[in-house]
């Protein structure tokens, strides 16, 4: 027992050090690319390690592009998306939980099925509506068309059905009205939760390549995913910048999802997703 009991941990303990290299070796390997020279970056058969290593790639970047002018853009449209949807997402998820009323499974359902839609299919519509409406390339027009999102509001549904019902129904006894009882009581309850989305918002817009690049038009409303695909040319490709630029954009969300780590894991954990 006591052998089997060690060779299981030994096992585990290996399949669980194979998964993290896989998962880390994309992320090293840039990291590691991006301090190579151009020339160590194109030969073949491909190296892990070079022989050589040099800064001229990050200063490349510091000279061709207004990386704090695509930083500010990133954090500005990426914040603001994600701010605005937590709490837009977090009351209609309460709404869908708590409150009853006329055709709440049918909206939910449609809400839910507009998450089969695929982005392709809106591109059109979305310019031509931001575009009247006066708001291209501008943060308004980046921002507001991903103040909500649906897997959010599903997502925080499922957390609020898990609360025990007890919570609102005390608020209800001392006169509260249902936002007081959301802000007061259900709201402090799904900090992880709420956390965990605003991880999940600000991964996939800060990421985000095709949708800040249709609605803005200047090189000053840029974000990062969109400034890096200036060192993409129709017959060359500037491998060394392009990683470069990759890894500073990738610094702030590793360091946030480090801090954040504890709240994401509970987040998932509780949330449980229930339909």
């Amino acid at each position: 027992m006591i052998k089997r009991t060690i060779g299981g941990k030994a096992l585990g303990f290996a399949v669980t050090l194979l998964l993290l290299i896989a998962v880390l070796h994309p992320f090293l390997w840039i990291l590691i690319s991006s301090f190579k020279f151009e020339q160590d970056l194109i030969k073949f058969p491909p190296t892990f390690f070079s022989e050589q290593y040099t800064f001229s790639s990050f200063t490349l970047v510091w000279e061709r592009i207004p990386l704090l002018e695509f930083f500010r853009n990133t954090i500005i449209f990426a914040g603001g998306v994600m701010v605005l949807s937590v709490f837009f997402d977090s009351m209609a998820g309460y709404a869908f939980a708590r409150i009853r009323f006329k055709g709440k499974k049918t909206l939910f359902t449609l809400i839910l099925i507009t998450m089969m839609v695929p982005f392709q299919v809106l591109m059109i519509p979305l310019f031509v509506e931001v575009y009247k409406l006066g708001m291209l390339d501008t943060y308004w027009g980046l921002i507001i068309p991903r103040a909500a999102s649906a897997f959010g509001i599903f997502m925080m549904r499922s957390f609020f059905v898990a609360l025990p019902k007890d919570l609102e129904e005390s608020g209800r006894v001392d006169g509260l009205n249902e936002f007081r009882i959301y802000w007061s009581i259900i709201l402090p309850l799904c900090k992880p939760a709420m956390i965990t989305l605003g991880i999940f918002l600000l991964m996939n817009n800060w990421n985000d390549l095709i949708y800040p690049l249709m609605l803005t038009s200047s090189t000053e409303m840029r974000t990062l995913s969109a400034g890096l695909a200036m060192f993409v040319g129709q017959r060359s490709i500037e491998y060394g910048a392009t990683l470069a630029a990759a890894t500073l954009s990738l610094a702030p969300l590793v360091v946030i999802y480090i801090m954040a780590q504890k709240y994401f894991v509970q987040g998932v954990a509780t949330s449980g997703l229930k339909g």
